[in-house]
């Protein structure tokens, strides 16, 4: 047997690799840079400037245009903050080169090489002498002949200097501005009493109709009845008819089936679950005390704090043991609590196929443990604790249980923290219950001591038969690891092994088919009409979502059945920025596909 500092750098060491894997990645600042200039050196107050927001992309790379030929690909998108005392007019946008790719069946609209966006800026009257900075974003999505890299919002920041009465501005980067008048005559915005920048072009007045309603404002006009990730047709089928019947919906929620009901805003489990996993949990603590670490302690414990024999009576050995126990189960419950609602990116975390690698790798090195080829044991700190013995007092025995239960043996506390880990998994996935697993366990192993320090439980005699019960956690504790594992696998091929192109190309003929892909359009439509909505979240990285386009999506009970929804897609091709971040911030996020069942209120 190997001690545990040898395996747990190992294990630290691969979590980290996995980590390193993913961080490692090229990023979009490597291929693309983006910086500004000014047409003028300055600009008096009340007159105007014009800013050319510059981009650089290296060779054998290229971003989508500001309006790409196809509706599902990411827009070139430039946004810029408010800045007091500044005024922006419509954007220059250039016009995209039409190319053909290895992964795309038509042309498809891009920038290469060196471009520019054209901003015509007007600065206030009552602006004072100085520097103003203005700072903006430019959100776009790098790709080379093959892939693509995940969309990515880049900063940039342009110094306005605002001359004194009496200076002359000097023109400068003639060239670059001279270009932009080729594609674009840029027409600055009208001046308004109180001049504000626009965060985007589209927010200029323009010909074109703004929408009615933002998904912003309609949202909250719906009842968010049911959510689901990948599931079979049958099972899709099923959850369509509980969310329209405003029952609870439950989204998978790990390996014993821990669900979100999110129709109610309570917890649930599918079928037997809840009582099943309540059960499981306590036999299990009950069955920890029959391991070799704890069941030949039993009795030099209840010596300890004065029960059994020595407690004087059965009243008394009974309080003794239970006060024992308690300490036990509520100071596994407070860990728990502290594990599970500390881990607040847990949520966003178990949708990464490292992080789920990491956790199956944890499970092996603690089943490991539980077979003694390491060893990991806390009880050799509860001699330093110091705690003064007084047999026969109820609250020593209430510390004792608490601070053995934190300290615990090798036979333990492997099987402690497989029940955090899994708890905080399933309490991300939407399962309020599993914030009660550890502390099920802790009232489980607690169990037997009220009957034992009254004298009226019989020990079982040590023996081999306790090895045999420790390895049988082990390969409980290993099933977690290869479930984890298999989330790792699934993630991992479904993010980087899948044919970008044909999820596309399944994605477009869906539109064909009666889909909406506009957020705002589907949800106004849906008002005015008086029905449900089905938001089908995805992504071109997402394998599961080409199989429910193909299989689920198309099967004849299915179109039948989502004839009286507005159906809309929702391309959330990079989860964690905006827009995308912003829209699942309302739903129970955990990975692609999502799919939400709206029903107007």
């Amino acid at each position: 047997m190997v001690r545990f500092s040898r395996w747990g750098l190992c294990a630290v060491a691969l979590c980290a690799a996995f980590a390193a894997v993913e961080a490692n990645a090229k990023a979009t600042s490597d291929v693309v840079t983006v910086s500004a200039v000014t047409d003028h050196s300055g600009v008096l107050p009340g007159g105007k400037i014009r800013a050319a927001v510059v981009i650089a992309i290296q060779d054998g790379w290229h971003t989508n245009s500001h309006k790409p030929l196809d509706k599902y690909l990411i827009a070139t998108v430039l946004k810029l903050e408010p800045l007091e005392g500044v005024t922006a007019g419509e954007f220059a946008y250039p016009p995209g080169e039409e190319i053909k790719l290895a992964f795309s069946d038509g042309l498809v609209s891009v920038y290469e090489g060196k471009t520019a966006i054209g901003v015509p800026l007007e600065v206030a009257q009552s602006v004072a002498t100085g520097t103003l900075t203005l700072k903006g974003s430019l959100r776009i999505q790098a790709c080379d002949d093959k892939s693509c890299l995940g969309p990515s919002t880049i900063k940039f920041e342009v110094p306005i200097k605002v001359l004194a009465p009496g200076e002359t501005p000097a023109a400068q980067e003639a060239e670059l501005f001279a270009a932009i008048d080729k594609y674009s005559e840029t027409k600055p915005a009208e001046a308004t009493a109180k001049p504000a920048v626009v965060e985007s072009a589209s927010a200029v007045k323009t010909t074109q109709p703004a929408a009615a309603q933002t998904w912003q404002e309609l949202l909250p006009q719906f009842e968010i009845a049911g959510q689901s990730g990948f599931v079979s047709t049958e099972e899709f089928l099923k959850w369509i008819d509980r969310s329209e019947k405003g029952e609870a919906a439950p989204q998978s929620g790990g390996l014993l089936g821990l669900t979100g009901s999110v129709a109610t805003g309570g917890f649930t489990l599918k079928g037997l679950g809840l009582p099943l996993v309540i059960l499981l949990t306590l036999i299990g603590g009950i069955t920890l005390n029959l391991t070799p670490c704890v069941l030949p302690l039993i009795p030099v414990n209840l010596a300890i704090i004065g029960a059994g024999v020595r407690a004087g009576s059965r009243t008394k050995g009974f309080l003794l043991g239970g006060m024992y126990g308690l300490g036990t189960a509520l100071l596994y419950g407070v860990l728990g609590l502290v594990a599970v609602l500390g881990a607040a990116s847990f949520g966003s975390l178990n949708a990464q196929w490292w992080f789920n690698a990491a956790i199956a790798l944890v499970f092996v090195v603690l089943a490991l443990a539980m077979f003694d080829v390491i060893l990991i044991d806390f009880t050799k700190y509860q001699s330093k604790l110091g705690i003064r013995k007084d047999s026969g007092n109820y609250l020593f025995a209430f510390i004792m249980g608490a601070v053995n239960a934190l300290l615990a043996g090798a036979c333990v506390a492997p099987v402690v923290i497989a029940v955090v880990l899994y708890s905080q998994d399933a309490y991300a996935r939407g399962a309020a219950i599993a914030l009660a697993l550890p502390f099920l366990l802790g009232v489980g192993m607690a169990l037997p001591w009220p009957f034992a320090g009254a004298g009226l439980a019989h020990l079982p005699k040590p023996g081999m038969w306790m090895v045999r019960v420790k390895q049988a956690f082990g390969v409980f504790i290993l099933l977690f690891s290869a479930y984890y594992g298999y989330q790792a696998y699934g993630q991992f091929s479904a993010r980087y092994l899948v044919d970008k192109s044909a999820v596309l190309a399944s994605a477009q003929t869906s539109a064909e088919e009666g889909w909406v892909t506009s957020l705002d359009e589907g949800l106004a439509q849906a008002r005015r009409e008086k029905k449900p909505v089905l938001i089908d979240f995805w992504a071109t990285w997402c394998k599961n979502c080409l199989y429910m386009n193909e299989t689920t999506f198309k099967d004849p009970a299915v179109l039948k059945r989502l004839e009286n929804f507005v159906k809309i897609k929702y391309q959330a091709e990079d989860p964690e920025s905006s827009p995308a971040k912003d829209v699942l911030a309302n739903f129970e996020y955990v990975g692609l596909p999502l799919y939400v069942v709206l029903l107007p209120k």
